[in-house]
């Protein structure tokens, strides 16, 4: 098992978390331990990178149809022989 250290928690929060645990009759220790298992059990990481998350978001609400202007053909490039 591994340990972990939480630094500069700030005071309020430890309070809170001090009070949850003995309401739940637990150590400050076993109640972020639970906090933690809660907030992460049972999530899968997503196998998507960033745009095909909002694709997919936005997706639903169609498309819009751009127009797209015709490319002109490129100048020559300058001849320096």
């Amino acid at each position: 098992m591994a340990s972990l250290t939480i630094r500069q928690l700030d005071d309020k929060i430890k309070q809170r978390l001090r009070l949850r645990a003995a309401h739940n009759g637990r150590s400050m220790e076993e109640e972020a331990r639970e906090i933690l298992k809660g907030a992460l059990v049972g999530r899968k990481v997503s196998e998507k990178n960033l745009g095909q998350i909002i694709h997919e978001r936005f997706a639903r609400l169609g498309g819009v149809d751009l127009e797209i202007p015709k490319r002109e053909s490129f100048s020559e490039p300058p001849d320096f022989g």
